[in-house]
């Protein structure tokens, strides 16, 4: 019987769930042990109790023997390597991207100057700051649930939260707009599950690596490079999406490119800056280190001294 970690909230379980069930449709059984995370137990905004807050319990267990592998949001791990750890499986993604969720099934162009819109990310909050909408940005903590129950109740105009969320927990019919790219760049990793079990676990690795989706892990190394880049040079808001994407050579002949596009925003919203490139799926690292450094080119490091 595999041990799968998980926190307790619905969306993780949920998450979690469907890792095991897809394992327990292999004829491996698995089963859930749910552990408390001191993000579970802190009210303070993730920004204010650190990286690592969801995941730093779940690993303890794998190293104390009280479960075989964890199961996180891959956008909650640490850049850093950890090499007590693998990630043996990143399962095909849902979609990255941000979602709005308003009163009265408003767009968040359509929301009176002055509405107030709660977010859990200092990311979110300077894209929003950038579209220059006239919102009243205020912090968000708690479970999804309790988030959207901040709109209903009419204590928030709206809440911007994560659309791979909301899909999981069936609750799509909530979102009253998907936000692109072009408005917002969605955390690097999001809508991406991590599943990580012992290095030395070669046989359990190899089993989990049959939930691997290559598409989904070359976009994720892409993103999550790019912001192992940019934490050690610039410590503002950063956003990233990557995706694998068709192109056809002179010969007419199809073939796959990794598309990447990155930004960082000024915390106050007066700036954002953008860069994108294309490579190969097989060398994502390499491109996300690419557009990292055109983003540092183009006065990432000066965009954030300036908004202090």
């Amino acid at each position: 019987m595999i041990r799968i970690g998980t926190r307790g909230s619905r969306l993780a379980t949920t998450q979690a769930g469907s890792v095991r069930d897809a394992l327990v449709a292999r004829n491996h059984p698995a089963e859930l042990v749910t552990i408390t995370t001191e993000g579970d137990r802190s009210p303070q905004p993730i920004a204010t109790i650190g990286v690592g807050v969801f995941t730093t319990a779940l690993r303890e267990a794998i190293v104390a023997g009280r479960v075989d592998a964890a199961v996180h949001s891959h956008k909650d791990l640490p850049t850093a390597n950890d090499p007590r750890f693998v990630v043996a499986a990143i399962p095909p993604r849902e979609d990255p991207r941000d979602a709005v969720v308003a009163r009265d099934g408003l767009l968040l162009a359509q929301l009176p100057h002055g509405s107030v819109v709660g977010t859990s990310s200092p990311r979110r909050a300077a894209q929003l700051r950038a579209l220059g909408l006239g919102l009243e940005i205020r912090p968000l903590r708690g479970n999804l649930d309790t988030r959207l129950s901040r709109v209903s109740s009419g204590d928030l105009d709206a809440v911007v939260v994560a659309r791979a969320g909301l899909a999981r927990l069936g609750r799509l019919d909530d979102v009253t707009e998907t936000l692109e790219p072009v408005q917002m760049l969605p955390a690097p990793a999001q809508g991406a599950l991590a599943v990580e079990c012992r290095a030395d676990d070669t046989e359990l690795a190899a089993l989990l690596a049959e939930l691997d989706d290559a598409d989904t892990r070359a976009a994720v190394t892409a993103e999550r490079a790019l912001l192992a880049a940019l934490e050690a040079g610039c410590t503002a808001p950063v956003g990233a999406m990557a995706e694998v994407v068709e192109s056809i050579d002179e010969d007419g002949r199809v073939f796959e490119e990794l598309s990447l596009r990155g930004c960082v925003a000024a915390l106050d919203g007066s700036d954002v800056i953008r860069a994108s490139g294309i490579g190969s799926p097989d060398r994502a690292r390499e491109l996300g280190l690419s557009v990292a450094e055109e983003l540092f080119a183009l006065g990432a490091r000066e965009l954030m001294s300036g908004a202090r």
